[in-house]
């Protein structure tokens, strides 16, 4: 017994270090800062928007634009559009809260019934106003001018520049606060009728870029007829 534990002597344990050891193997290193990493999150951040109307404009362009058709100006109404187009309702509903307030003995259930009831209403004209706005754009192209509009029925008006009775700047008291405005539009073709860009911000600037389509459009059509 003893000869042959000398002939094979003990041999001590060796624990070799597992490669797939995440602690022993790799060890975490800190990524340096890169200096161009924010100017690609800027310039992602500004693809976006261009993204958005490319995509708007090649919508336009399968469904409503003309062969050869140019856009030069796409708009949709200010913000301002929803809780203007709101206040009325709003305000006559708070009458009636009032109301309700003051004769609330006299009439039936409870006071917040009718509270509620109010909120709910108004919440919904909101709701209906932010629907509007997501409906409405406005276009304006080297032939035509175009609003679209509709919630439930998508509602097409389109002139040709060269019918462009005339157009004109109006204000509302409310859109004068804001330094908003709207623009009519008139045709001199009775099946176009008329329209209103209504509640967009720089309403002068926007009417002169109008006003110089309508020119180039008309100067255009002079110049074919005179060929």
């Amino acid at each position: 017994m003893t000869t042959a534990l000398q002939k094979y002597p003990r041999r001590k344990a060796q624990i070799k270090p597992r490669h797939d050891d995440a602690c022993s193997a790799h060890k975490p290193t800190a990524r340096p800062w890169d200096p161009i990493e924010p100017a690609r999150f800027a310039e992602a951040a500004t693809a976006t928007p261009a993204r958005l109307s490319s995509s708007l404009a090649a919508l336009l362009t399968g469904h409503i634009l003309q062969d050869g058709e140019v856009i030069l100006l796409i708009l949709k109404p200010s913000f301002w559009f929803i809780i203007l187009s709101s206040l009325r309702w709003a305000a006559a509903v708070s009458i009636l809260l009032v109301a309700a307030k003051i004769y609330g003995d006299a009439l039936p259930g409870k006071n917040a019934l009718y509270l509620e009831a109010g909120i709910f209403v108004i919440a919904g004209r909101v709701m209906f106003a932010v629907l509007q706005w997501m409906s409405r754009l406005y276009v304006l192209t080297d032939l035509r001018i175009l609003r679209l509009s509709g919630i439930f029925s998508p509602v097409l008006f389109h002139c040709p520049l060269r019918k462009v009775a005339g157009t004109r700047v109006s204000f509302t008291t409310r859109e004068r606060l804001l330094r908003l405005g709207s623009i009519d539009i008139v045709s001199s073709d009775s099946q176009c009728g008329w329209a209103q860009w209504q509640t967009i911000y720089k309403p002068r600037e926007i009417h002169e870029q109008i006003v110089a389509a309508i020119q180039r459009a008309k100067q255009g059509g002079n110049a074919q007829a005179g060929e």
